[in-house]
């Protein structure tokens, strides 16, 4: 069978290695000649390319001489990256033995006699293999083509390890299917557990819909627990367990025995009615269900649950009904109408702009090949998005006549899905999607890893201009992909991801023959022997088979994923071609010393492994470009780090740890972007100056041990105002120090970053003013080389400023969104005008600042506020907090407490009088949808009792009560709380009594209830408790309810 993407393949390969050959050849006087004429053979060889591919389906002798050019591409790519290695080693070897010129060429005299004449050979049997294959090309009438059309790929494979989530996503066309299904779960029922199948085909919208179901509010309403399980493949019972418990208790489950884990969900679920979603069910194995579902049901005899079963084979759905006995039928999930089709497509074309007439010409076309599939019309809409306008019509017609020669059989929404792929722009795209199929089957793919990892691969090649960085161009390839619909775009902590339809997986799986992945129950993709490049494991069955596979692969083998079990170092050097390596979640404690022969490694990742040591070996990697070890237990960083002259990601952070220094002379590694944290040191190479010359760092840095500038000459020598693409900065300073005679203020005064920064945290900062870049701006018309204008800042923090005195109104500061100011102990008054020109401020902090006395803060001049946090301040006047909450249309969360007043009496809440409550209950009842959400108040140990106000807050859907001691019961006026969900009560130490019987019925949403040390309220609220004072009543219905 053809190989869809082998040309694809090859061109990405020799393109690698013509780039290889173009960056060596003058250096390399002893085989000039051979490798001059490797890469001419080269160029021919990639003129042909496209016309093999196309005719590879029809010609079995031009299958198999792509796969033999495949073969001696990746050879030429490893020889000429070997000695791309050795120019690199030559480099840094000359510049570590401190010539006052760093020796850059690398001549025939210099190299190493063996290594010239094994290298000589290599290149020169490369070159006779190419121009064999060069006359066997026209042997078999291949020609050069300006263009390359890819073939048809093959037929797709049917595999199933997809994972899912429960977030919802856009729906369209389906609110009728979701009102249906909706009332059928509601109807009432005396089965302790029903369950509903949704059937339909792939690509019919099934998991939207149940997505869509499970977030519905009036599910919120009917259920007490929610359980969404992704199930895809065919899993033990005692997994599917392991699953929903972990989605119950949201923790790891490390437990194998089945007793424990079903006894833990049956705590979970004790006398809870719940909702469980099974997403992606292929099993139809009927005595595992009824062991299932009757292990369920024995674990909760509540009656009233339901499982909603989404699946494409329509026996599962049938069995799950058969084992509960249901009387209704399984859902069947129809097609779209062509109106809700033409919606999808239009969107993802053109957007919410109008529709042009180009698009209008081809509607009955497009809708007809959508065939009522939404995915289809995703990526139809996406397909013709990456076509210009004016060949629309003329590619719809091409791409009718495709279809029409594929088999009248076949999966329509697959060979849509094929032809988008087909019509991805260039070579290296269709490498980068394919190379997903390494993945499992919904994952997140976070963002930079993808790029990264494609990187590392070859398969960003920069322009011939090198204008744009490899990850920029890894950049725009994901920005076509996302257009194409074969990605789709997920936010995720810490930033942003990217997923793709089970669907379009099966496709990139089909794609990538040279992929093989091995999980605990089966393996994917079929056995090409030594075709295999990339290679992915979960587990291996046993170390005997483990090593037969990776033996067989030693000199293939182009990336290792290996999720589990480790990996000896006499087996990691027999990868000697290896260029990824991600040993992320092993178990291996240290890395193999044997790391340092792998000359081509370009990716290592030990992301949450347990190694703990990297070996010194580590640092022979000069074509290292991204080294992962986040969550690892790296300790320390070894010493070479500065001869990793590739290096331009290291993700590496560990807490402010005194023992840790930082490898001496970081600021060698010029390509460096991406550097968490820099420490600073006394000796030289540990010093702020090392940061200067990293030109191209980008996102977040934290920097460390700012006691140690000398002054603000010394910090300046970082440049960070030179470094326009970090757009987060942190400046710390240590916590403890000796001594009145700080410096602080000209160190600062030298750390201005660059206008472009959107983030600055400044924490244990002692000197008692900021500088004029950053609070002194309204002079900045004639901007002078002390001053900067943060116009892009969105985030500001000051920590632990204990010394600083005042903070002045903060100017220019238009995209500020979120303000900090935490334990700054030296501040008395803050500014009425402080945010005067912060109209875009969304969340403003100010916490535990124990001396601050006076905030009158004019609330008009914040509008966008939508968090205020006022706590922790004890010494602050009522009188002098912020006024004009009458204008915060859009706040949703208020901390406020305790506070001060002029007179006597702290301990009563008639304090709290002189507060802004009227403009606060104002806006919270001007309209629903610009209420107050969350209210936490923080009283003193002996208020006897609530400020009054507070019953007004009738929007509240969150109370927290913190530290009214000698408040004894809360008062009846708590059942205005209609909307109230959950209600936490912190050191309430005198309290007995919950509001009335009548007030905790009219709380009819409260959920949760939290009560932690109110102890003679505790022993009032047990089911043995009895008597008048007994509180059990009131609270023996609420779901959540932890009174401790």
């Amino acid at each position: 069978m053809a190989d869809p993407v082998i040309g694809a393949t090859t061109q990405v390969t020799l393109q690698t290695a013509l780039s290889l050959a173009s960056d060596r050849i003058g250096m390399l006087v002893g085989f000039k000649k051979d490798l001059a004429s490797m890469t001419r053979s080269l160029g021919f060889i990639k003129d042909v390319l496209a016309d093999a591919e196309e005719k590879q389906n029809q010609s079995s002798g031009v299958q198999r001489w792509l796969k033999c050019l495949e073969e001696v591409a990746y050879d030429a790519q490893n020889v000429l990256d070997e000695l791309h290695y050795e120019s690199l080693r030559h480099q840094v070897e000359s510049r570590n033995r401190h010539k006052l010129k760093v020796c850059c060429f690398f001549s025939f005299s210099n190299i190493n006699l063996a290594f010239r004449w094994r290298m000589a050979s290599k290149v020169k049997d490369i070159k006779l293999k190419l121009n064999d294959i060069n006359q066997q090309a026209n042997g078999l009438g291949l020609v050069s083509r300006l263009g390359m059309t890819a073939a048809l790929p093959a037929a797709v494979g049917d595999t199933r390890s997809r994972q899912t989530d429960s977030v919802v996503a856009p729906m369209i066309g389906r609110v009728d299917d979701e009102s249906n299904i909706l009332e059928m779960l509601f109807r009432p029922s005396e089965k302790v557990v029903s369950v509903l199948p949704i059937v339909g085909m792939g690509g019919l919208g099934k998991t939207t819909l149940a997505k869509s179901i499970y977030n519905n509010h009036q599910i919120d309403g009917q259920f007490d627990k929610k359980i969404w399980v992704c199930v895809s493949k065919k899993v033990p019972i005692v997994e599917l367990f392991k699953l929903i418990l972990l989605q119950l208790t949201e923790e790891n489950v490390d437990a194998e025995n089945r007793n424990v884990i079903v006894r833990k969900i049956g705590n979970q679920l004790g006398g809870k009615r719940y909702f469980l979603v099974l997403d992606d069910v292929w099993d139809d194995d009927e005595a595992l269900w009824d062991d299932f579902f009757t292990t369920l049901k024995g674990l909760n005899p509540t009656t009233g649950s339901w499982c909603l079963v989404t699946t494409r084979p329509g026996p599962v759905a049938q069995c799950v009904s058969r084992v509960l006995m249901m009387e209704n039928e399984a859902y069947p999930l129809r097609k779209l109408p062509d109106d809700h089709c033409w919606s999808i497509v239009k969107e993802k074309a053109v957007g919410g702009e109008e529709e042009p007439d180009e698009l209008k010409a081809i509607k009955k076309r497009v809708i007809k090949r959508c065939d009522g599939l939404p995915l289809a019309a995703s990526v139809m809409g996406g397909l013709l998005r990456l076509k210009r306008k004016e060949e629309w019509a003329e590619w719809q017609s091409i791409l009718e006549n495709r279809l029409l020669s594929l088999s009248a059989g076949g999966d329509r929404v697959m060979q849509i899905l094929k032809l988008s792929f087909d019509n991805l722009p260039s070579p290296y795209i269709k490498k980068c999607f394919a190379y997903c199929s390494i993945f499992p089957k919904d994952t997140e793919m976070e963002r930079d890893m993808l790029i990264e990892l494609w990187m590392a691969e070859g398969f960003l090649q920069a322009d011939a201009n090198r204008q744009m960085m490899m990850e920029e161009i890894g950049m725009n390839h994901l920005r076509i992909l996302l257009q194409s619909s074969l990605f789709e775009e997920t936010r995720n902590y810490p930033g942003t991801c990217y997923k793709m339809h089970d669907l379009v997986h099966e496709v990139a799986e089909s794609m990538s023959k040279s992929t093989k992945i091995i999980n605990d129950r089966d393996t994917r993709v079929a056995d090409h022997g030594n075709q295999i490049r990339y290679l992915a494991t979960d587990s291996f069955g046993g170390g005997e088979d483990r090593e037969k596979l990776l033996e067989s692969l030693s000199t293939s083998l182009h990336t290792l994923f290996i999720k589990k079990g480790d990996l000896s170092g006499d087996m990691l050097m027999k990868l000697k071609n290896l260029y990824v390596l991600n040993l992320s979640y092993t178990t291996t404690e240290e890395l193999p010393v044997s790391i340092g022969k792998l000359i081509h490694l370009r990716y290592v990742n030990l992301e949450c492994s347990a190694i703990s040591i990297l070996p010194d070996s580590l640092c022979k990697l000069y074509n290292l470009q991204t080294l992962t070890l986040s969550r690892s237990k790296v300790k320390d960083l070894p010493k070479g780090m500065r001869d990793l002259i590739s290096l331009r990601h290291l993700h590496y952070y560990i807490d402010d740890d005194e023992e840790f220094q930082m490898p001496l002379e970081m600021g060698r590694l010029t390509c460096l972007q991406t550097l968490d944290f820099f420490k600073v040191g006394r000796e030289k190479g540990q010093r702020i100056g090392e940061l200067g010359s990293l030109k191209n760092l980008k996102g977040k840095l934290e920097i460390r041990n700012l006691q140690l500038v000398n002054d603000k000459e010394g910090a300046e020598e970082a440049k960070l105002s030179e470094k326009a693409n970090l757009f987060g900065l942190e400046l710390w300073w240590a916590r403890d120090r000796e001594g009145d005679d700080y410096n602080d203020k000209d160190v600062l005064n030298g750390l201005r970053p660059h206008p472009n920064l959107e983030e600055l945290v400044i924490s244990h900062f002692m000197g008692d003013q900021f500088p004029r870049w950053l609070m002194d701006l309204q002079t900045t018309t004639l901007l002078s080389e002390s001053a900067t204008t943060l116009s892009k800042l969105a985030c500001l923090e000051f920590n632990y400023c204990h010394r600083c005195r005042e903070l002045l109104p903060l100017q220019n500061f238009t995209s500020l969104k979120e303000l900090q100011i935490f334990k700054c102990d030296g501040l008395t008054n803050l500014p009425r005008d402080m945010l005067h020109s912060c109209s875009s401020l969304q969340k403003l902090r100010v916490i535990s600042c124990r001396n601050l006395i006076s905030f009158p803060l004019d609330l008009q001049q914040t509008p966008s506020l939508s968090e205020l946090k006022l706590s922790g301040c004890p010494k602050l006047k009522t009188s002098m907090t912020p006024k004009g909450f009458g204008f915060l249309t859009s706040l949703r969360e208020l901390a406020i407490g305790p506070f001060s007043d002029d007179g006597d009496d702290h301990e009563n809440s008639s304090i709290y009088n002189e507060f802004d409550w009227s403009g606060l209950i104002s806006s919270s009842s001007s309209s629903s949808s610009s209420a107050l959400r969350g209210l936490v108040l923080i009283g003193l140990p002996h208020m006897e009792s609530l400020p009054h106000q507070i019953q007004y807050l009738t929007t509240l859907t969150s109370l927290s009560l913190y530290y009214f001691g000698g408040v004894k019961a809360l008062p009846g006026w708590f059942g205005n709380f209609a909307a109230l969900e959950e209600l936490y009560l912190f050191d309430l130490k005198e309290l007995r009594h919950l509001p009335s019987e009548d007030a905790m019925r009219s709380l009819t949403k409260l959920k949760c209830l939290h009560v932690y040390g109110s102890p003679l309220l505790k022993e009032r609220c047990t089911p043995e408790s009895s008597g008048p004072d007994s509180q059990w009543s009131k609270v023996s219905h609420i779901q959540d309810l932890d009174i401790s």
